[in-house]
This record gives C-alpha cells, sequence and structure tokens, in this order.
C-alpha cells in the first residue's frame, strides 16, 4: 500500500508523534493506522525503558522565604545535563515550584 501524506497526518494527529516517526511506522506496517499506533507505542516503552536507568545528576536548589520570614520553602529539580539546568525556562520552572510549595496551596508533596 503506497503512504500517502494524508495518511501520515492521520497518524500524526492520532498520536502526536513527528512526521518521519509517522511515515517510518506506516511502512512498517504496510500503512495499517491501528498496527503502526500499536508498534509506536512499544517502540515508546523501549525508549522509556533505557532512559528509566540514567541518573539526573544535574540541577538546582532553590530557596523562597516568606515576606515576614517565617515560612520557607526549599525544591530540588533535577536534570540530565548542565545545559538544561542553566536554561531559563528550566530555572522558571522551579521557581514556580519552590514558589508554590511556599504559598501553601499544595497539599502535598504530590501536588
Amino acid at each position: 500500500m503506497a503512504i500517502t501524506a494524508s495518511l501520515v497526518k492521520e497518524l500524526r494527529d492520532r498520536t502526536g508523534s513527528g512526521m518521519m516517526e509517522c511515515k517510518k511506522a506506516l511502512v512498517e506496517t504496510n500503512g495499517d493506522i491501528d498496527a503502526a499506533i500499536e508498534n509506536m507505542r512499544k517502540s515508546g516503552q523501549a525508549k522509556a525503558a533505557k532512559k528509566a536507568g540514567r541518573i539526573a545528576a544535574e540541577g538546582i536548589i532553590v530557596i523562597k522565604f516568606s515576606d515576614d520570614g517565617k515560612q520557607a520553602a526549599m525544591v530540588e529539580v533535577n536534570c540530565e545535563t548542565d545545559f538544561v539546568a542553566k536554561d531559563e525556562n528550566f530555572t522558571s520552572f522551579a521557581n514556580a515550584v519552590a514558589e508554590r510549595a511556599l504559598d501553601g496551596s499544595a497539599a502535598s508533596v504530590e501536588e
């Protein structure tokens, strides 16, 4: 079966995966979208298993104090590389987590 652009688009819409990954999955399954989704799911699990053993040894620790100085929150957010740890988005995220912990709106650590 010929792999058309509309078939690739449909698979992308259903999975949110990249165009080339979708095309590859469709080629492997001879254009069967459901089989392609299943193969992509299994492939994703394999990729996740490979990454599970990696250590996130980089990161930052953020400490926030309340205005009256009576409360404080300290959070550690880890990542795999120092490049990410120094990224503005990463530091903004870590600061937002510390602010949320300090404002008391989180009832538990999981929140």
